[in-house]
């Protein structure tokens, strides 16, 4: 299976720069896997497509504010991706540039506050706490965002549900719910429950390889409670359907299928994969040649993922995180 096979072209001005005022108010195409059918309708349509019983899974994950800007000695700008926290105020990172040495310091808040390069992909800080560090930092957005992140991010650039701190990105299909939307579906007997996957690095690490089977997944750290696992059993042995709400969501229960409730996964999903526990998927449309976009072909088929990514081009959808969402039923 090649990396070519998961191409497809995207007009520039389709992706998404700024995220809706309402967020259930982003644009909602609907795939029929067994007829495979596309339906257009409006986010806020989502309850129509839900059954009672049905168990909707969403990922708590909470984004940090974990991308620096500082400054080398001589003047010179270093970005920094904080990855994850190792020991200490020790953290591994993505340094840009690369050229930065061992041992160097990185200026940051204007002469305030160091942080030296004590590793290669590692940075030490000289402050109090975390909580200090992530103090200095901004919203994560991708960077296919064109622009520096806003305060508007720091709201929509979260779930409404967010609560356990510890990743680097949003499970961005979970962007579109608002309280009272999750209070509606609730309200006909559906069962809405939180898993954690934190989102990092493997989620977005490019596929360098043209035999897409040879690419290898960093793990994540997930984690399903034992009440959420006996939720999901009794919906399970109900024959009741259960809806994964994003890629994260849907790659920590098909870990959670294959026998774990905690740890790190580094399950990669592609066409010819047997999905053991979802049933219906929600997603925004993703980069081409990317592990989630293979995913989603793996979900709904090949054939059906380029028809409506082909539909959401022509109908001008908008793409990516702050863009508009998909269901495949």
């Amino acid at each position: 299976m090649k990396l070519s096979d998961f191409d497809y072209n995207l007009p520039k001005e389709l992706i998404a720069q700024y995220p809706l005022k309402e967020r259930d108010s982003a644009r909602l195409l609907v795939l029929g896997r067994e007829k495979l059918t596309l339906e257009h309708r409006v986010f806020k349509d989502i309850p129509d497509y839900l059954r009672e019983g049905d168990l909707i899974v969403l990922n708590d994950t909470k984004v940090l504010p974990s991308r620096l800007h500082g400054k080398r000695n001589s003047g010179g700008k270093v970005e920094v991706l904080l990855l994850n926290r190792k020991e200490g105020l020790t953290f591994s990172a993505l340094i840009k540039p690369g050229r930065v040495k061992l041992g160097e310091k990185i200026i940051f808040n204007g002469g305030k506050s160091e942080g030296i390069i004590s590793a290669k992909n590692e940075i030490t800080f000289n402050l109090r706490d975390a909580a200090s560090v992530y103090a200095l930092g901004l919203m994560p957005l991708p960077p296919y965002i064109k622009r520096k992140p806003e305060d508007l991010d720091s709201i929509y650039y979260q779930t409404v549900y967010a609560s356990q701190e510890g990743a680097i990105a949003s499970p961005t299909a979970g962007l579109h719910f608002t309280e009272e939307l999750i209070a509606g579906i609730k309200s006909r007997g559906i069962n809405v429950a939180h898993i954690t996957l934190h989102v990092g690095i493997g989620t977005f690490k490019p596929v360098k390889v043209d035999d897409i089977t040879a690419h290898k997944m960093e793990p994540e750290y997930f984690r399903i409670t034992d009440e959420v696992a006996e939720l999901i059993k009794d919906t399970r042995a109900k024959n009741r359907r259960i809806i994964a709400v994003g890629t994260t969501s849907l790659r920590a229960l098909e870990a959670f299928a294959s026998g774990m409730k905690e740890g790190y996964t580094d399950l990669f999903i592609y066409p010819g994969y047997k999905f053991k526990l979802v049933d219906c998927l929600l997603t925004n449309f993703h980069l081409p040649r990317t592990t989630l976009l293979m995913l989603v072909s793996a979900f709904c088929g090949e054939k059906l993922a380029k028809k409506a990514y082909q539909e959401a081009v022509d109908n001008k959808y908008r793409f990516y995180s702050y863009g508009d969402a998909m269901l495949i039923i």
